[in-house]
C-alpha cells in the first residue's frame, strides 16, 4: 500500500495526511467542532478526508482519544466531543468511500508512530505520551504497539488527582486554569524571562513529575516519549519535572530512563496511517 490516509482527531483539530512512501505528501487541517459534536464533527472528518483522498488510495487509519473496538471500529465515550458515546467511524467511513477503515486511539497512533519514524524506533519498550487537550499514552512492548482489550491502557489522564484528575494538571486545561492563558501564550513569555510564566511551567513541571512516576511503576518503560502542543515547551518543564522525582523509591529507574520530546511533528498522522499496512508491528515498514 503506497497511498494511504492517516488522520489524528484531537478535540481542538482534525489532521490529516495522504502518505506515499512514508512520507506526508498532502495535509489537511479543520477545527473538530468538538462543543457541537456528534454528526457535525464527523462531517469535519469526512471532509478532511475528502481533502486527502484521489483515485489511488487504498486505505484509512484514524487515531482517535477514546477507547475502541479495534475490530469492529466503533468507538466509545469520547471525552472530548460532544455525543460521541457510541459511533460504528468504520462502518460509517468505509460507506462513504469504499475503502477499508482501521481505527484506534490516537495516543497508540502517536506511539506507533514515533516507533516508526522518531525517536522509539530502536527502543524496545516506551511510553508515548500526548500532551495537548488531554492527556493519553501509547505503549509500546517489545518493540509493538501493546494490543489490549479496548485500547484503554495508557489513560492516565483518567486517573484521580488533586481532587479533580490528572489529566486537569497535566493537559491545557491546566494552564487556562492557572493563569488565565493558554500554554503556547504563556510559554512565549517564559522565553521572554518573565518570572511568573516560569513558575507556571515549574508547577506544571511538578505535576507532570507525578505522571511519570505513574508511568514508571505501572510499565517501568525504558524511555517516554513526549508529543503534542504542549511538549513543544518541553525544556521550559523537563529540570522541574527531574527535580521532582529525587522521592521516587528506585533512584537508580530515576537514572536510567530516557525522558524526551518526539521531533516528529505528524507521527500522529503516521501512526494512524501505519493501522492500514499490517498487524505485525514489529516487522513493519512503509519507506
Amino acid at each position: 500500500m503506497s497511498n494511504i490516509i492517516g488522520i489524528d482527531i484531537g478535540g481542538t483539530s482534525i489532521e490529516g495526511g495522504r502518505i506515499e512512501c512514508g512520507q506526508i505528501i498532502s495535509y489537511a487541517k479543520a477545527d473538530t467542532q468538538a462543543n457541537i459534536g456528534g454528526e457535525t464533527t464527523i462531517g469535519v472528518l469526512k471532509g478532511v478526508i475528502s481533502q486527502l483522498i484521489d483515485g489511488q488510495t487504498t486505505a484509512i487509519g484514524i487515531g482517535v482519544p477514546s477507547v475502541v473496538n479495534r475490530r469492529t471500529g466503533v468507538v466509545y465515550n469520547v471525552q472530548n466531543i460532544a455525543g460521541w458515546d457510541e459511533v460504528p467511524l468504520k462502518d460509517i467511513l468505509e460507506a462513504e468511500f469504499s475503502l477499508p477503515v482501521f481505527v484506534d486511539n490516537d495516543a497508540n497512533c502517536f506511539a506507533y508512530g514515533e516507533k516508526i519514524f522518531g525517536k522509539g524506533r530502536d527502543i524496545e519498550n516506551f511510553v508515548g505520551v500526548t500532551l495537548g487537550t488531554g492527556l493519553g499514552a501509547g505503549i509500546i512492548h517489545n518493540h509493538r504497539l501493546l494490543s489490549d482489550a479496548n485500547c484503554g491502557s495508557g489513560e492516565f489522564g483518567e486517573i484521580p488527582y488533586m481532587n479533580v484528575k490528572l489529566e486537569d494538571y497535566c493537559g491545557s486545561r491546566f494552564f487556562t486554569g492557572r493563569a488565565g492563558r493558554s500554554g503556547y501564550e504563556i510559554a512565549a513569555d517564559a522565553r521572554k524571562g518573565d518570572s511568573e510564566a516560569i513558575g507556571v511551567f515549574e508547577e506544571y513541571g511538578r505535576h507532570m513529575a507525578f505522571l511519570v512516576k505513574i508511568v514508571m511503576l505501572t510499565l517501568d518503560p525504558e524511555a517516554i516519549i513526549f508529543g503534542g502542543a504542549i511538549s513543544k515547551s518541553f525544556d521550559l518543564f523537563e529540570e522541574a519535572i527531574m527535580a521532582n522525582l529525587t522521592d521516587f523509591p528506585y533512584p537508580k529507574s530515576v537514572e536510567r530512563i530516557k525522558i524526551m520530546r518526539s521531533e516528529q511533528d505528524n507521527s500522529g498522522i503516521l501512526g494512524a496511517g501505519a493501522l492500514c499496512l499490517t498487524d505485525d508491528r514489529q516487522a513493519l515498514s512503509i519507506s
